[in-house]
């Protein structure tokens, strides 16, 4: 490690919801100053459509959003902090795809597209391209040449880079003849401040294209023309553009212009990183390495863990949502999986219980503020009321794919249920069993791991709901039967961020150094409870048997001849 001398770090964490910017002191690790900007068309629910699961952002909510906030961190430093930074990190969602002309400019910023969805970055969870997702896996496995779902858990999801750009192809002819390339948000955010103007010359996150792109050092990059071009003849001409290589997010993207160290509060030059996604860089925030599994628990969840290289051939491991060689840590197989949905069950419970108020709010029958004060509290007060129950084993199940199940074996098709409601359940019940299927949710991950030979010995959790709800984080570990550490810090992503770009300025020589200066604590630590354990065993069966029910019973799969 060379001399901090007082050198800051930004952290960059672009959020579902907003952009967070933390500055991080490097002599220590400790949070200097944070700010966070929500984005303003995103908030107005401009340009989504959640009944057809379209969720856009415009590149200009990225842009403003990263201002603010960036800035507000800055000020809120102090006098001189701007000139103190030494290096930027920057983690985005994904896969979160945008088309792009020549410059690697998203066609949003083009007047001629500033209104059209399919010109905008395709968040994460948007699941409109679901047929295409089910049609990738199947050509596949079937088309007689290589599996290129073979590292990703043998399933392509609607969620990932080719099927959203599939999708985009089929019903926007104007975006197929326009599009040069597609770029993750992850991408672009570096370019963007060091000045790329050529797609070609853009360093592609190892991170995005290994776990969504299909990118893999065995097939010597991205699939092949061939295969692209069974799924639709404009794709080998967008592989073309991605070029071959991937780099990890320990390597420098560029530097920052002035142009944008003016905007930001910034000194030009100074290193920025190669991007990567929130949950990869977030568990190197919290300590990953092997053996232990960081839980990423917000709206969704990424499970992260890091395994060594294997001597010989690499094992694939089924169901899950990608092994990539550096995409975690260099010099690490970084191993994805996760959840569509989590926290976000939990908000749509809670917007249908407030819809009447919301109702009574608009005809003037009670007031705003009592609206407001109700839904900051009801989640707080529901949950007090559900840890107060005892379980019962004849209480209702409930499976967790609102959203769609990301794993084990991604399909975006999946719908949630509950099972064995009778009139006796009143809200604090149905949030239990809510929780209880998201929580059944993890171990059926943590399980898929465990079975494939993936080492897990000990779990952090982070992200809002980790730190928010202890009625959640101790019943996973009572479900899991492992203790369950919770870091003391709200913005983890960011710092995992930030340890990225103290790499990337040659601050620490390797991202293990960096950890060891920069994780946070653990502010507690979860023990299960062996009785509660036995009693959720046979409950996690009826939510299997509800899965395969589920499944077999209430999944529409695409037509033969969809993709013609």
């Amino acid at each position: 490690m060379t001399g901090s001398n007082g050198d800051l770090v930004l952290g960059m964490d672009f959020g579902t919801d907003s952009c967070r910017a933390v500055l991080i002191d490097l002599s220590n690790g400790s949070e200097v100053a944070s700010h966070v900007a929500y984005y303003r068309r995103w908030k107005e629910g401009a340009f989504c459509n959640p009944r057809e699961n379209r969720f856009r952002q415009h590149p200009l909510d990225y842009l403003e959003a990263m201002e603010e906030a960036v800035r507000g961190a800055v000020e809120k430093a102090g006098a001189g902090a701007g000139d103190r930074v030494v290096g930027i990190g920057i983690d985005t969602t994904g896969s979160t795809p945008c088309a792009c002309d020549e410059k690697g400019r998203p066609l949003a910023l083009d007047p001629a597209f500033a209104e059209d969805p399919d010109a905008m970055f395709i968040l994460w969870k948007d699941h409109t391209a679901a047929f295409e997702a089910v049609e990738i896996t199947k050509k596949a496995g079937t088309w007689g040449g290589t599996d290129y779902t073979k590292f990703i858990g043998g399933v392509y999801s609607a969620e990932w880079f080719w099927a959203k750009i599939l999708h985009v192809f089929r019903t926007n002819e104007r975006i197929m003849k326009e599009a040069y390339t597609f770029i993750e948000h992850c991408d672009w955010m570096p370019a963007l401040l060091t000045g790329v103007e050529d797609a070609a010359a853009v360093k592609r996150s190892r991170c995005a294209m290994g776990h969504k792109a299909m990118w893999h050092r065995e097939w010597g990059g991205y699939p092949s023309d061939e295969f692209l071009s069974l799924l639709h003849p404009e794709l080998p001409r967008i592989r073309a553009s991605l070029g071959t290589e991937t780099w990890t997010s320990d390597v420098k993207a560029g530097e920052l212009t002035p142009e944008w160290a003016k905007r930001l509060g910034l000194r030009p030059g100074i290193a920025v990183a190669v991007g990567a996604y929130d949950a990869h860089m977030g568990a190197v925030g919290a300590g990953v390495k092997p053996g232990v599994l960081v839980k990423v628990v917000g709206t969704s969840t990424c499970d992260i863990t890091v395994g060594p290289r294997p001597d010989g051939p690499e094992h694939a491991v089924g169901g899950i949502c990608g092994q990539v060689d550096g995409s975690v840590i260099p010099g690490l197989i970084g191993y994805e999986a996760g959840q569509s949905a989590f926290g976000d069950v939990y908000a749509w419970f809670k917007r249908v219980l407030l819809w009447p108020l919301r109702v009574y709010a608009d005809k003037g029958m009670i007031s705003r503020d009592v609206l407001t004060r109700i839904d900051d509290s009801l989640l707080v007060d529901l949950e007090a009321a559900a840890a107060a129950l005892e379980l019962h084993p004849e209480d209702p199940v409930a499976l967790d794919w609102f959203n769609g199940r990301r794993t084990p074996y991604a399909n975006q098709l999946l719908t949630g249920a509950v099972a064995g409601l009778d009139l006796g359940v009143d809200a604090s019940l149905f949030y239990r069993i809510l929780i209880e299927g998201t929580v059944f949710g993890s171990k059926a991950i943590v399980d898929r791991f465990r079975e494939e030979g993936v080492e897990i010995e000990s779990i952090v959790g982070i992200g809002g709901v980790a730190r928010k709800s202890p009625l959640v984080m101790q019943m996973m570990a009572d479900v899991l039967g492992a203790p369950i550490d919770v870091l003391a810090n709200d913005q983890t992503v960011a710092i995992g961020a930030g340890l990225f770009g103290a790499v990337a300025a040659g601050v620490f020589s390797s991202v293990e150094e960096a950890q060891e200066v920069m994780v946070p604590p653990v502010e507690r630590t979860y023990v299960p409870e062996k009785s509660k354990a036995d009693l959720y065993a046979p409950r996690y069966e009826k939510y299997r048997m509800l899965g395969r029910f589920i499944e077999s019973e209430f999944t529409t799969y695409p037509e033969e001849g969809r993709e013609s």
